[in-house]
């Protein structure tokens, strides 16, 4: 942590301003500035009953932003001053709350660069609250994951998040391992005084403890990173099969372009929708087929590898018509895979056809689901929705029963401390010296580190900051 304040601190002397609201028209835009001298900067441009270096923190005031140099009126407002340490950066922090125009945002934006601000980068006002002590790392990714959800159940976990519930759980193991490390560290430095040694089977003991404890916490990725991101759920077969139908049916509104006219669809086309409480991501991709069409073949080769990413696969059949070889070969290429088999145009298929088709893929995958659907009139979409949820394992409890990750950069470090403890419990085990032990210790406990910044990069803040929006 000392390397990244030393690396930040000449960068946090300054004050920052940007538009925090989206892109666009609304009712209210706000424009955000933060710095020991944000409070000064406003003060150039606002005209109230009073300056902002009289008026107490978290008060608002009416006025106008004027041009600091002509004294035009930019627009009218209300600004919130938020002295610091108490703000969401911990420094000074104004936010001006403007009619929202982009135009009127922009030239608002413009003067406070105009009187001191520079352009704040993307993420750098929650920088700023975790490298001021505000907030925590995983805190930090946690308001994006706020920002970004798109179920109740997404939110609940981010705000859990946000809330400190994963950082007192990291907090607590890694009390435990300095426990360990100070206690390995105290026979190291003192191997020559008469001192009591360790106890290795009880030091093991707890080791294992803590392994255990991450073990449990790493089991709950999966489920977590469904809930975050979303299931990848990828329809694929042949042209004109109904696919483009069926997620225009499952959307409950017109994304994808339908007609009658094999290879409509050339590129792949993805939407989210909300399955039970679950954030679904339903790709339609190009149609498998023999084709000359360089755009067309472009398309396929996307579905391919869309296919490889795949959390789930809805295998797609016109089941009006008797299923060929080129449908079977399908069957074949995904049979080992996460997949539900879906029989479209049941409104229209003759009985002896259907059962034809269902007893072909059988045949050709014992472990499949089929189900018959028409994305024409809807049958069989509800029990599609509710296989597609239960295909995502997210188990319906509340969310108040534990902590879950959901970050891959979080899983990926617990991942290298558990194996570390793995490695110390092995040194133990084979009667090898503390120092062997404390090495792998320390390492587990500085992977554990990377979770909430006790141990960070400015490689990995750079990265996770970028992926902000400008103004958060």
């Amino acid at each position: 942590m000392a390397k990244q304040e030393e690396s930040t601190s000449s960068a946090l002397d300054d004050t920052i301003a940007a538009i925090s609201t989206p892109l666009g028209e609304g009712g209210i835009g706000i424009v955000r500035l933060s710095g020991k001298d944000a409070i000064e900067i406003a003060d150039k441009m606002f005209k109230g009953e009073k300056p902002l270096s009289q008026v107490p923190s978290h008060q608002v005031s009416y006025g106008e932003i004027v041009d600091s140099h002509t004294g035009e009126v930019l627009d009218e407002v209300l600004v919130a001053v938020f002295r610091s340490p108490r703000s969401y950066t911990a420094e000074n922090l104004v936010e001006i709350s403007c009619h929202g125009g982009q135009l009127v945002l922009t030239k608002v934006l413009e003067e406070a660069l105009k009187c001191g601000a520079r352009l704040a980068e993307p993420g750098e006002f929650t920088l700023r609250a975790f490298v001021n002590g505000r907030i925590d790392l995983s805190q930090a990714e946690a308001v994006a994951e706020v920002i970004r959800a798109k179920t109740d159940l997404g939110l609940k976990l981010a705000l859990e998040h946000l809330k400190g519930g994963l950082s007192e759980r990291i907090n607590s193991y890694r009390d435990k391992l300095i426990d360990i490390l100070a206690r390995l560290e105290v026979e190291i430095d003192f191997s020559e005084e008469d001192i009591e040694p360790i106890d290795k089977d009880k030091l093991a003991g707890e080791i294992g403890l803590v392994e255990k404890d991450l073990d449990r916490l790493l089991a709950t990725y999966d489920e977590g990173r469904i809930i975050k991101d979303g299931l990848n759920v990828v329809i694929v077969g042949k042209t004109n099969v109904g696919k483009s139908s069926l997620l225009n049916a499952l959307l409950k509104e017109d994304r994808a372009i339908v007609t009658p006219i094999p290879g409509t669809t050339r590129d792949v086309i993805s939407e989210f929708a909300n399955f039970r409480g679950i954030p679904v991501r339903l790709v339609d991709t190009a149609g498998y087929r023999i084709s000359q069409d360089m755009i067309e073949l472009e398309g396929i080769k996307r579905t391919r590898i869309e296919m490889d990413a795949a959390d789930l696969l809805l295998a797609m059949f016109d089941t009006s018509v008797e299923i060929d070889g080129a449908d079977v070969e399908l069957v074949n290429q995904i049979k080992d895979r996460p997949s539900l088999f879906v029989l479209n145009k049941m409104d229209i298929a003759p009985d002896d056809v259907m059962r034809t088709n269902e007893g072909r893929i059988r045949r050709a995958s014992v472990s499949g689901r089929l189900l018959r659907v028409s994305a024409l009139t809807g049958d069989g979409l509800e029990e599609l929705r509710e296989l597609v949820a239960s295909a995502s394992q997210v188990a319906p409890r509340d969310r108040s029963e534990g902590v879950m990750l959901s970050s891959v950069r979080h899983r990926d470090a617990l991942s290298r401390a558990k194996k570390s403890l793995s490695l110390a419990k092995g040194s133990l085990d084979k009667k090898m010296s503390a120092e062997f032990v404390a090495l792998d210790v320390k390492a587990a406990l500085d992977a554990v580190g990377e979770v909430i910044g006790k141990t960070v990069t400015d490689d990995i803040l750079n990265k996770i900051f970028s992926e902000f929006c400008i103004g958060k």
